[in-house]
């Protein structure tokens, strides 16, 4: 265990140094004090992926020494679900006499929910046939007599399901419970507990907002769904296809109206609002974006922030909030943005404990 990133008896100072780098980091933007929301000092990872090593008859996870590249053991691991824990030696003792499963199998993917269910992927350096489906639909049978399970081969170019390749997480979000489906192999937010906090912080910064949302990278609708209530209407955008077929499915069982999902990058985003180009998809998804008055406008950006185009876009915009994986560009981002808004609440969310790295939310209003 020495090699993971785990040090519960140290969680306080690791956040509390944690906090005093960004208070220093922004503080020539001059924000009030940030909220700051901590994780579970365990079990706070909803997916988890292993490596697995084969010794003569034995089988095991394995993890890497980010540092070293050293191989080492894992036979639990306490940073991920509990559900994950329970079911990764389960797993293993019935891989082991079951020559066909274990054959090439080189590593398997967990994702797990708040909701009880779990996907287990099966990485495989060979093809998988109808003999493995048929040897893993026992191996399911068995597991789901603990577990509410789906189960997922894969090797190059093949994935084979044994049912569906996704599950339903429920989070509850100050008090509502809302349903987001999640898919196998595509994002979704690692530590469930603090992504509520997220969300309820997100419903407090815009609880007295007017008009209608804009939101750029949404997902399968993880903020979408949960400021709904706050807007008129939010229209949201979205570039990975099954992450839209999520958030077109969230949408539904969470019994929203006032939400659309288009497949649009931000960069084409851009470009339609400023009537550079005409996009189908927005005709087909009966979008007139000239009947909308966002005055809000929501951008969960990828690690390398806004780009310029977008930055200068959202610039437009008299509220932003902005919810940042990666708090160097956003520092770069607010150098910009500075010049048109100010920030009115803040807010840190340790998504990863015992490591540098923690999400920024801010919500700006134009000066």
């Amino acid at each position: 265990m020495s090699a993971i990133a785990y040090y519960p008896e140290q969680y306080q100072q690791l956040l509390a140094d944690k906090v005093a780098k960004r208070l220093e980091q922004f503080a020539e933007f001059s924000p009030a004090q940030p909220s700051v929301f901590a994780s579970p000092t365990k079990h706070y990872r909803m997916r988890a992926e292993f490596r697995v090593w084969h010794e003569g008859d034995d089988l095991f996870y394995i993890m890497f020494d980010q540092q070293t590249k050293q191989k080492f053991r894992v036979d639990s691991f306490p940073p991920a679900s509990e559900i994950i824990n329970q079911l990764m030696p389960i797993l293993v003792e019935q891989l082991k006499p079951n020559p066909l499963l274990r054959h090439k199998l080189f590593q398997v993917d967990f994702l797990s929910t708040l909701s009880g269910e779990v996907i287990v992927s099966m990485l495989y350096h060979k093809p998988i046939d109808e003999a493995w489906r048929v040897e893993a639909e026992k191996l399911k049978a068995e597991l789901s007599k603990q577990f509410s399970i789906q189960l997922i081969g894969r090797s190059r170019k093949q994935k084979m399901c044994l049912d569906q390749d996704r599950v339903d997480e429920v989070l509850t979000v100050n008090g509502e419970k809302l349903i987001y489906q999640q898919i196998e192999n595509s994002f979704t937010q690692p530590n469930a507990i603090v992504n509520q906090h997220m969300l309820e912080w997100a419903q407090h910064a815009t609880s007295d907002s007017q008009g209608d949302l804009l939101e750029l990278y949404c997902g399968n609708g993880n903020f979408s769904l949960a400021l709904a209530k706050n807007f008129n209407r939010v229209l949201a955008t979205e570039i990975a296809k099954p992450s839209v077929e999520a958030a077109q499915y969230n949408i539904k069982h969470n019994n929203i109206d006032n939400v659309k999902i288009i497949r649009l990058s931000a960069e084409e985003f851009t470009e339609a609002m400023l009537g550079e180009r005409e996009f189908r998809r927005l005709k087909e998804a009966d979008v007139d974006l000239s009947t909308y008055q966002c005055d809000t406008i929501l951008v969960d950006p990828p690690r390398a922030g806004l780009d310029d185009a977008t930055l200068g876009m959202v610039q437009g915009y008299d509220n932003i909030v902005y919810i940042s994986c990666n708090p160097n560009t956003l520092y770069d981002n607010l150098s910009e943005l500075s010049r048109t808004h100010k920030i009115s609440h803040w807010a840190l969310f340790d998504q990863f404990p015992y490591t540098d790295h923690i999400e920024v939310g801010m919500y700006l209003q134009r000066r």
